[in-house]
């Protein structure tokens, strides 16, 4: 019955292993392959974002006037709100994290009953077990339990980076929907930065960047590909190990 089972948890490891697997064949003796230029709407994975929107409203006209709302330049506002826009993000993360957790109990228990009379079987009871049954001590029950925890985290992380992202989408509530991809080749490693979200075009300064913080549902990946990160992560027969090891 084992063999079958660890015959489909080799194959199912190799499948899903495979196309990694085949990149990375490709790749011996050479850099990783940057990414092509393309439309971030057209790419597989990508999905378009659908939020709760407010009612619409009609932007009042300024007869006279040689302001538009919301303009920062007396020509034209020259930040990013139309889709094909490009807006730079600016990246300080400086986070730290300190959280240590101990807690101990213990709990004793113990019950003694004694039944001298029970309808008469006492006496019954004595003459088949007469060495075992004491009716004045018939039950007894007793429990000891006792837990202790120690957990301590410590973090600290600090990135400071700048992307260009394009606007891919504009909600029915004029926020912007941008997404913006950054890959660095530094002899055989591949630095790659993603970074997508929702702003606001008010939170776009007038040298046309936002700050990370004010996006939201931010997804932000920093990463790597290549040599020293292949050597730094353990084998697909490791990883696999690891998760189906009960132990």
């Amino acid at each position: 019955m084992r063999t079958p089972v660890v015959i489909l948890t080799v194959l199912a490891s190799m499948a899903l292993a495979g196309c990694n697997t085949v990149n990375r064949l490709s790749e011996i003796g050479s850099a990783p392959k940057m990414t092509p230029v393309e439309n971030p709407v057209r790419r597989p994975e990508y999905q378009p974002v659908s939020m709760p929107m407010p009612r619409p409203a009609i932007a009042p006209r300024y007869a006279n006037s040689l302001w538009r709302p919301g303009a920062r330049a007396f020509l034209k506002d020259q930040r990013a709100d139309e889709v094909g826009d490009i807006v730079t993000v600016v990246i300080e993360i400086a986070d730290s994290a300190k959280l240590s957790n101990k807690s101990s109990r213990s709990r004793n228990n113990s019950e003694d009953a004694d039944i001298p009379a029970i309808g008469g079987l006492e006496t019954k009871l004595a003459k088949l077990l007469p060495n075992a049954v004491d009716p004045t001590n018939l039950i007894q029950f007793g429990s000891n339990t006792s837990n202790s925890g120690e957990g301590e985290i410590d973090r600290d992380e600090e990135i400071s980076l700048k992307v260009a992202a394009i606007v891919t989408q504009t909600l029915p509530n004029k926020n912007l929907v941008i997404l913006g991809r950054q890959e660095v080749r530094v002899n055989y490693e591949m630095r790659e930065l993603l970074v997508t979200g929702v702003i606001r075009p008010e939170d776009i300064g007038s040298d046309n960047s936002v700050s990370y913080e004010k996006i939201a549902e931010a997804r932000i990946s920093y990463g790597g590909r290549g040599h020293i990160s292949d050597v730094q992560q353990p084998r697909y027969g490791q990883q696999l190990f690891d998760v189906v090891f009960p132990f």
